[in-house]
């Protein structure tokens, strides 16, 4: 019986090929853009939320940045309001 390929392994060969990387870098390359899409809702709140902090803003201005980020995700969420957002962040 034969082990069943990766799904990714194909995407690996295509991004290889098309690009000129190394197929090692572009097994990375995969990784990072898959896991860029596996994040929750919820993951990416708390981490834009992190990172907006660290420039200065507050929160206000976060949970509306953050907010409208969330319509133009490519896994989609549902609409949430500011306070559905501070919940996220702070329980």
């Amino acid at each position: 019986m034969t082990e069943a390929a990766d799904p990714s392994d194909e995407l690996v060969e295509q991004v290889s090929r098309t690009t000129g990387l190394t197929p090692d870098d572009a097994r990375r390359v995969v990784a990072d853009v898959l896991a860029y899409f596996t994040e929750t809702t919820e993951e990416y709140v708390r981490r834009r939320h992190r990172e907006l902090q660290t420039f200065g803003a507050r929160n206000d201005e976060i949970f509306e940045r953050v907010g409208a980020e969330l319509k133009h995700w490519p896994v989609r969420s549902p609409e949430l309001s500011a306070r559905q957002l501070r919940r996220i962040v702070y329980g």
